[in-house]
């Protein structure tokens, strides 16, 4: 039996495989911790309560754009990490709350926020609802009034009456 040291089981092999890939997601592929990446939850210094009220207030509205459908603070998706860290950064700097989603439409556009402006084109996102609703709502009017006319025709004719009768009579 021919023995070496690369004769590891496969359960091994793919422990070690799994273990290389989870380090290497933890701390990037040079091996550095991965700058600017807040995992959620992670507690925060702030220098002022006002800088940690504008942090948490602009993560609670500014919308993951990988998860769509979460905030920057429930999202565990690395943009959001790397976006929590900008906020962060740039909240430490001193910039204003109107600073910050700025420079976040300015690179993700609109999408990052969960109330976009009312403009031309955002104008089917406010307004596409209310369209939606009124559609519907006539759409199901027309069925019941369909309906009611087809409940309407559906009485029986002298003939059909006579022959109904005829049958009920001899049961």
């Amino acid at each position: 039996m021919r023995s070496s040291r690369w004769n590891a089981p496969p359960v091994a092999a793919a422990l070690a495989v799994a273990l290389v890939l989870g380090l290497w997601s933890v701390t990037g592929p040079d091996g550095a911790a991965q700058a600017g990446r807040i995992p959620v939850g992670m507690p925060l210094e702030f220098e002022t309560e006002e800088q940690e009220q504008q942090y948490r207030r602009l993560i609670r509205e500014l919308r993951c754009t990988v998860c769509q459908n979460q905030a920057l603070d429930e999202s565990n998706a690395g943009l959001a990490a790397d976006l929590r860290g900008q906020i962060y950064d740039m909240t430490l700097e001193g910039n204003s709350r109107e600073e910050i989603v700025e420079f976040m439409v300015a690179r993700y556009g609109d999408f990052v926020l969960y109330r976009p402006p009312f403009r031309a084109d955002t104008f089917m996102l406010w307004i596409g609802p209310f369209l939606l609703l009124i559609a519907g709502g006539l759409v199901w009017a027309q069925v019941v009034r369909q309906r009611q006319a087809m409940a309407r025709s559906r009485e029986l004719s002298p003939e059909e009456r006579a022959a109904l009768e005829r049958l009920e009579r001899d049961e």
